[in-house]
């Protein structure tokens, strides 16, 4: 929260996403209490978003859902290679994250183990679990995540029908340096939420 930075806004337990609206959101202190609003806590959810905004103060936005092929490539334990010009947007700057998966994580020092594994990068495969995504910005957070699962979608079908052919480290790099910078998230994510505006008028309620 821009006012209280050792707090944060969270979406409620129990809440679809499609239905979600701004009054939804809560506000939580690091010691999982709801100081704004009038929804319960995801206490798995606040473990682990408390442990990552703790242990990363570059971290404004951190977001998290279990996406279909987020879980399946999660399930591999594997990190993503670079096989698309958007598979290098995580080139060497994401890691799998074995502690704690597939456990529901319910208490904080839980949540600190998996945070203590992502010290630096965009994004965490939490192995058995999901994807993780952070950034300067929400709108940044929000892209690499919606990018992620798509990264994860397009190396679990170009695996099943043969494989792919892997970018050299030196275009990968060169690829994500201008392309994976904090602005660039932010202004890639930017015509989906003109999408958004347009379309989910009522989120704004």
């Amino acid at each position: 929260d821009p006012e209280y930075p050792d707090h944060f806004w969270v979406n409620p337990f129990a809440r679809s996403f499609r239905l979600m609206r701004v009054s939804d959101l809560i506000l939580v202190n690091h010691d999982g209490d709801v100081v704004y609003g009038n929804h319960p806590v995801n206490r798995a959810a606040f473990c682990i978003h408390a442990a990552i905004h703790q242990a990363r103060p570059d971290v404004i936005s951190a977001a998290h859902a279990h996406t279909v092929y987020g879980k399946a490539w999660a399930s591999l334990g594997r990190k993503l290679d670079p096989i698309t010009q958007d598979s290098c947007y995580f080139y060497e700057d994401h890691t799998v994250i074995v502690e704690q998966g597939g456990a529901v994580v319910m208490e904080p020092a839980a949540g600190r183990e998996i945070a203590e594994k992502f010290p630096t990068g965009k994004a965490a495969i939490h192995q058995n679990h999901g994807l993780f995504t952070v950034g300067a910005t929400v709108d940044a957070a929000a892209y690499w995540f919606l990018s992620m699962e798509r990264t994860c979608m397009a190396q679990i079908m170009a695996e099943s029908v043969g494989t792919p052919k892997l970018i050299p480290h030196e275009m990968a790099t060169y690829t994500r340096e201008l392309t994976a910078h904090p602005v660039a998230g932010w202004l890639n994510f930017q015509p989906l939420w003109q999408e958004i505006c347009r379309t989910d008028p009522d989120l704004f309620d």
